[in-house]
């Protein structure tokens, strides 16, 4: 896939807008009710950084960014000031945050995964691009150590053990994660109406599947 594993400007993120995108088709019936169905099964981000850009030396980074990236033709990583970690954006991480599943005594394999549940319903989201060094994992509340125990693939997110998990114990996780993201246009438009501070009044950026 083209994706290049580099993260965009997160002072410049930072000023952002967006968030998740739903995809909903919605039918009226004759009698006034509806039937409701989404082709995605999986939400997916959209987010706009053109705010973000204050200042030249803002504009002059976007540019090189967006040049290196060569429009939409690469993907890259996007930190998402308002959902970046497997705990809300207040409290630390923990080991217990996330439930990646339970052992069996024969898997090794776990992806990270996030859940968002409200009043008694819950969507689990794949994390595949954690950020190197944030990634905490526990068996049965016990915290594993990295490499001796356990390694994660940055690129997939993929949890890999060295011994599988005993049968009935949790495996849970924390984490910090990046979402892939890329380029919703080719185009750039530059205005340096204001002679110290240019500016792009749009530049859209969409959630890709990896």
């Amino acid at each position: 896939m083209n994706f290049h594993d580099v993260r965009f400007p997160t002072d410049i993120a930072l000023g952002s807008t967006g968030g998740p995108e739903r995809r909903t088709e919605i039918a009226v019936l004759g009698s006034g009710f509806e039937e409701r169905n989404s082709p995605w099964a999986h939400s997916r981000r959209r987010y706009d950084a053109g705010s973000g850009v204050k200042t030249l030396d803002d504009l002059h980074n976007v540019i090189a960014f967006f040049e290196a990236r060569q429009g939409r033709l690469f993907g890259f990583r996007w930190k998402d000031r308002a959902d970046f970690k497997s705990a809300a954006p207040s409290l630390s991480m923990g080991i217990s945050d996330q439930t990646l599943g339970t052992g069996d005594g024969s898997t090794t394999d776990f992806q990270l995964v996030k859940a968002y549940t409200s009043g008694g319903e819950s969507y689990t989201r794949q994390i595949k691009k954690p950020v190197a060094g944030t990634v905490r994992v526990a068996v049965d509340g016990v915290e594993k150590t990295e490499t001796t125990d356990w390694t994660v693939d940055t690129v997939t997110g993929l949890i890999s053990f060295v011994t599988a998990p005993g049968a009935g114990l949790a495996v849970t996780a924390g984490f910090e994660f990046d979402v892939p993201v890329r380029f919703d246009t080719d185009r750039l438009e530059v205005n340096l109406a204001n002679f110290n501070a240019g500016e792009i009044p749009s530049i859209p950026i969409v959630e890709v599947r990896v």
